[in-house]
């Protein structure tokens, strides 16, 4: 029938659906132990990259890339999430005093957080393009933050509004969100993140191969 035929545009859009969905039950499998956190979203991302330019298999893709970068990903994981419950934590405290001391410790609290969060939307969409060390990966992922900062503002607009859906509505959509959310959360940054990495990688160079930064300085010591 031809409704089935895989060139039909509404088929091919309920296949890529049921593809983001299935990506995301292996992120959500994957994530469970909490310290794998990091390897399962940069497993996200690149089976989502992979998915848009539909190249490979969404579960072969997820778990070469899972095994890929477990180490790094999950070094990175750490980082972030015990920088963040810090500063977290230092925002409620210094929030609780009258002490004018502690409220600029506040304000310094708060100007650490915008970095720490900017990098954060970009870090593992970093990590599943390139092969770098962890402290330039943290870096790359700030710079490029700032300096798409268009489509990094996009990118906060979607995660803000996938949040405030799952604190302000019903039990069904923190359901849906559970089974589809983090995975079309996902597949959105990676267009965004194709956009943006694009520029820093030439046209005729293949995948596999160093990519170079326009500035001359070298982007990572590889690409995945």
């Amino acid at each position: 029938m031809r409704f089935f035929s895989y060139d039909n545009p509404v088929w091919r859009v309920v296949m890529k659906a049921g593809q983001i969905w299935w990506l995301n039950i292996l992120w959500v499998l994957t994530s469970l132990p909490v310290i794998t956190i990091g390897a399962s979203t940069t497993a996200l991302i690149y089976s989502c990259r992979k998915l848009q330019k539909e190249e490979g298999y969404p579960t072969a893709n997820f778990f070469h890339s899972f095994r890929d970068n477990f180490l790094q990903s999950t070094l990175i994981w750490i980082l972030y999430a015990a920088t963040g419950a810090l500063l977290l934590w230092g925002l409620v405290f210094y929030n609780q005093t009258d002490y004018s001391e502690m409220k600029l410790l506040w304000a310094v609290d708060i100007a650490l957080l915008i970095p720490w969060g900017l990098s954060f939307l970009y870090v593992f969409g970093v990590q599943s393009r390139f092969v770098n060390p962890v402290t330039k990966t943290i870096r790359y992922s700030l710079i490029l933050s700032i300096r798409h900062f268009r489509y990094t503002f996009q990118m906060v607009l979607m995660a803000a509004v996938l949040i405030y859906v799952n604190t302000t509505t019903v039990v069904l959509v923190n359901f849906l969100t559970l089974f589809f959310g983090a995975g079309l959360l996902a597949y959105l940054f990676s267009l965004y993140y194709e956009k943006v990495f694009e520029r820093y990688i030439p046209a005729e160079q293949p995948e596999d191969d160093v990519p170079e930064d326009h500035s001359g300085e070298s982007q990572g010591s590889g690409a995945q």
